[in-house]
């Protein structure tokens, strides 16, 4: 087909026509511009808050005596039982104490096995024989008396006889005594055997005071500090390790007054300490309290570590992102799409009949990026960003889904 010179400007004439309709349609329909649609999903709402680590009250292990530290058993950072020894002490006092105390607990041994065995015998025996002085000395008194009545002996010989009675008697009450005090319940037995007993109660708190000589874990934990070497010179009262207890790790965070209806007793957290992001565990709220009286406007939380892991140290920080709400259909929309969100009457523009139109919305629980739309919106309803182009209402416009 050939075209003239007259159908070169009809042609140009039909292309500006399409253009102009094409133009003119765009104007009447509006811009386009990208927008939310509201849909159904899982919404988790959290609250993050930043705290720090609370262990459980450290042991200090203290010195009792002086002496050299002849060995450090255990390494900072390392687990430790109860009872577990951790260093020894070695003294030359305490060695010389003890082997004083060891030869007086056997003297006290020995005077107490004469009385009891080797005086106590002697003393019967001598009860023995005064007692038969007795008798032999009652017999001769007796036929004394006897036959100075019929004359054959003179008065004076009844009166020897009666003296060695009255001697053999002062012997026997003597012998009685100390053969009662030598017995089991006796003085002499008694004092015998408390030297005896203060002896080895002597030796046995020295050898016990010696035994801390053996310095032990006095609860299982973790030795966070370690103070002294092999080598050292240790005082009484001196500080030598700290153990942190094995207990409940707790997590302490402080947020804002105005989370405190959103947070229960129960909830759980995800935890992150400084310096070991790719360490997550988790927690669950044990306590809320005020902290008014530290931090006008906030609350205090305590948080129990379910599994807490070995690398937490007293007052390390963290980060805690707290579930508070969880729906699991819940209609929702991003939060860039609400104006006046935080206000008592939030609203969007939403598309209707291809015209923005404004429509007040009642909000629920909200996550970082979206937020539960409790009435106002339907479901699949396109709704405008709440930045960007500004859509005046009853503005005709097209909208396509972001």
């Amino acid at each position: 087909m050939k075209f003239n010179k007259w159908h070169w400007p009809a042609l140009f004439t039909i292309g500006v026509l399409a253009l102009s309709a094409y133009w003119l349609m765009q104007l009447w329909l509006g811009p386009q511009i990208v927008g939310f649609s509201v849909k159904r999903e899982e919404l988790v709402a959290t609250v993050v808050a930043s705290g720090k680590v609370e262990l459980p009250v450290p042991v200090e292990i203290i010195s009792r005596n002086n002496g050299n530290i002849s060995a450090v058993i255990v390494k900072e950072g390392q687990s430790v039982s109860a009872g577990q020894v951790l260093l020894t002490l070695a003294s030359k006092n305490d060695r010389g104490l003890i082997e004083r105390a060891k030869v007086a607990t056997a003297l006290a041994e020995a005077r107490f096995k004469k009385v009891s065995e080797l005086t106590h015998a002697g003393s019967e025996q001598s009860l023995r024989r005064a007692k038969a002085s007795v008798d032999s000395a009652k017999k001769q008194y007796a036929r004394s008396r006897e036959l100075a009545a019929k004359g054959f002996v003179s008065q004076e010989q009844t009166s020897d006889a009666l003296r060695n009675l009255t001697i053999a008697q002062s012997q026997l009450a003597t012998a009685q005594f100390q053969a009662k005090a030598n017995r089991a319940k006796g003085s002499d037995y008694a004092l015998a055997e408390l030297a005896l007993n203060k002896a080895r109660a002597y030796e046995r708190t020295l050898r016990d005071k010696s035994g801390s000589s053996v310095i032990k874990a006095e609860t299982a934990g973790l030795l966070t500090f370690c103070h002294v070497a092999a080598g050292d010179r240790v005082m009484p009262g001196k500080k030598l390790m700290v153990i942190s207890p094995t207990g409940k790790a707790h997590l302490i965070l402080q947020l804002d007054e105005n989370n405190m209806r959103d947070l229960k007793l129960g909830q759980q957290a995800r935890i992150v300490a400084e310096g070991h992001s790719d360490r997550r565990f988790s927690a669950m709220i044990s306590a809320i309290s005020s902290a008014a009286e530290t931090v006008p406007g906030k609350i205090a939380v305590k948080l129990d570590a379910l599994q807490p892991p070995e690398f937490l140290r007293q007052d390390m920080p963290v980060s805690a992102e707290i579930e508070v709400t969880r729906r699991a259909d819940a209609l929702s929309l991003p939060l860039v799409a609400v104006r006046d969100a935080d206000s008592a009457e939030p609203w969007v523009m939403v598309l209707d009949n291809g015209r923005a139109q404004r429509r007040r919305v009642k909000l629920g629980v909200r996550d970082k990026a979206r937020v539960e739309v409790l009435d106002g919106l339907r479901e699949n309803e396109l709704v405008f960003p709440a930045t960007g182009f500004a859509v005046p209402e009853g503005k005709r416009i097209r909208l396509a889904r972001s």
